[in-house]
């Protein structure tokens, strides 16, 4: 089974026209303005995990406590982009964990997404994959994340945590939601991949589960491929914002190798647009 979920991911992945590798977590880059609002302290720090101990980048204001938010990163894990990610979200006001979700198998696997070529490195991309979607996996390593969070003094407790995924993100951020209800309050999910299948484990089927807001940005190559996924995703979800943007499968994180025909996948535009979305989202459900 968990062949069958890699194999539908790495679709998603494969095919940006092999469209482009985002997977798990990362809007745009922290801007200059956003950096300015809130002076961000970043650790690295290690957590106690369920199969050993996990590297991870744990950004925050300076000063109080703030709703915690978890990241999924993509598929070529934590890494400059991402770390860029979690501070733009901190400077919000908000605790950020992005954790190396491949730590059962390796650490800090690539640097920089633009020069992956996916045809030839399939091989080393697949196994870390599989680390994290294996079943069970995903669960408990967000009970891990999210207890992290809940012991950091920068974590206002009393406020829900949201959590947001990128391609192999997505359905983690789904699995998530599923795993913690009473603790998180929003999900979103940017061009994720596999978040509808045919399998009795599709993240979509946990819906009854979840409490939390839920919104999924969908890739305009995603939506072509699969037209039905928005419909089965707002079926599951009947209160959550289902979209689907004119970006290509991983639109939102700057680093992604460029399109077969040698576009950009990165539209800042959209990736704009599905930061905005994100912002709403957490200011309304982690208040």
């Amino acid at each position: 089974m968990a062949d069958d979920k890699n194999d539908e991911l790495l679709k998603h992945l494969g095919r940006r026209d092999f469209v482009g590798l985002s997977v798990a977590a990362g809007l745009v880059v922290a801007s200059s303005a956003s950096a300015k609002e809130v002076e961000v302290v970043e650790t690295d720090v290690d957590i106690k995990a369920p199969d050993g101990t996990c590297d991870a980048a744990f950004f925050h204001p300076k000063s109080g406590s703030h709703p915690g938010v978890l990241i999924w990163t993509d598929a070529f894990g934590l890494r400059p982009s991402m770390r860029d990610i979690g501070k733009r979200i901190a400077a919000q006001g908000y605790s950020v964990l992005v954790p190396n979700p491949f730590y059962r198998v390796a650490k800090n696997s690539f640097t920089d997404a633009s020069t992956v070529d996916f045809a030839k490195d399939r091989g080393k991309i697949q196994p870390l994959m599989a680390s994290v979607t294996a079943a069970g996996n995903a669960e408990k390593d967000a009970v891990a994340y999210v207890a992290f969070l809940d012991e950091q003094k920068q974590v206002d407790k009393k406020k829900k945590i949201g959590t947001q995924g990128y391609c192999m993100g997505g359905p983690l951020v789904v699995r998530t939601a599923a795993t913690l209800p009473d603790r998180i309050g929003a999900g979103a999910s940017f061009h994720g991949g596999g978040l509808v299948t045919a399998n009795p484990d599709s993240p979509h089927l946990l819906a009854p589960k979840i409490k939390a807001r839920m919104y999924f940005g969908i890739a305009s190559s995603d939506d072509k491929t699969q037209p039905d996924a928005k419909v089965k995703l707002k079926e599951a979800f009947p209160a959550a914002e289902v979209e689907v943007y004119t970006g290509v499968h991983g639109w939102c994180v700057p680093d992604m190798p460029k399109q077969a025909n040698g576009m950009p996948t990165y539209d800042k535009a959209d990736a704009e647009k599905a930061w905005a979305k994100l912002e709403a989202l957490y200011k309304a459900a982690l208040a």
